[in-house]
């Protein structure tokens, strides 16, 4: 009996901890989907008219006391990079740091991508689960096994397409944008290390997946052969 309860306390070892990383995957993915943290840095952006009680240099001030009328000719001493001024900016995957006039530029492709991750996420964490508690017989078991890995897998390279693409545009927007609403400076958020570490989790959970089968795989294998080899010996069936 000792044999046969090792390999499977080994195999529900083997399966929780591709539970818990698909899980933690998961985990990771929502919440860096639905933050604002993917990108962060400082946008040069245009400074608004000083009225009576703007102070400071954070405003385009006027030559005359006068400012408020509008049939005076008002002269602006500000010109140049006077007339900006840099401000604290993160973005996360739903808007990219490429804003037009009036309009948010969005990632939808990414964002489809995106979803797609997290919905596959979902259904390998439940097949995962349902492997743990399924203790019917071990055929079905690898079944739900080997289709768990399979869907594992599509989601961590959904996953990989859709920050390679958030990636991509950005990089796209920093160093090709117009001057006046690009990022001046800017690095990527804790966001965007969140999203790669729920990849490399994801992977991780597939690659477990796809262990364990194999192992299970072989473990039947090898009791096929002993079990041939033991009614050989008891019954001395000849070699062919």
């Amino acid at each position: 009996r000792m044999p046969v309860s090792v390999p499977a306390a080994d195999r529900r070892q083997r399966a929780s901890a591709a539970f818990s990383l698909s899980f933690l995957s998961l985990v990771f993915s929502i919440t860096a989907f639905s933050s604002s943290y993917w990108c962060e840095g400082t946008r040069k952006v245009a400074k608004p008219f000083c009225t009576g009680q703007s102070k400071g240099d954070h405003c385009i001030r006027f030559n005359s006391p006068d400012g408020n009328n509008s049939n005076a000719v008002q002269y602006i001493w500000e010109t140049g990079d006077d007339k900006f001024v840099e401000r604290k900016f993160h973005a996360g995957i739903w808007y990219s740091c490429e804003e037009m006039i009036n309009e948010d530029g969005v990632l939808w492709l990414s964002i489809v991508a995106e979803l797609l991750y997290i919905i596959l996420l979902l259904i390998g964490a439940v097949l995962m689960s349902v492997e743990m508690c399924y203790y019917s017989t071990v055929i079905d078991g690898l079944k739900i096994n080997a289709f768990s890995a399979v869907v594992t897998v599509l989601a961590g390279l959904l996953g990989m397409v859709a920050h390679m693409m958030y990636t991509t545009v950005f990089q796209m927007t920093v160093n090709l944008g117009p001057e006046d609403w690009r990022p001046h400076t800017w690095d990527y958020g804790w966001s965007y290390c969140l999203a790669w570490a729920s990849f490399a989790c994801c992977m991780a959970a597939a690659v477990t997946t796809i262990n364990k089968y194999t192992k299970t795989i072989l473990e039947f294998k090898h009791k096929r052969k002993t079990l041939e080899r033991s009614l050989k010996t008891k019954y001395k069936f000849p070699d062919h």
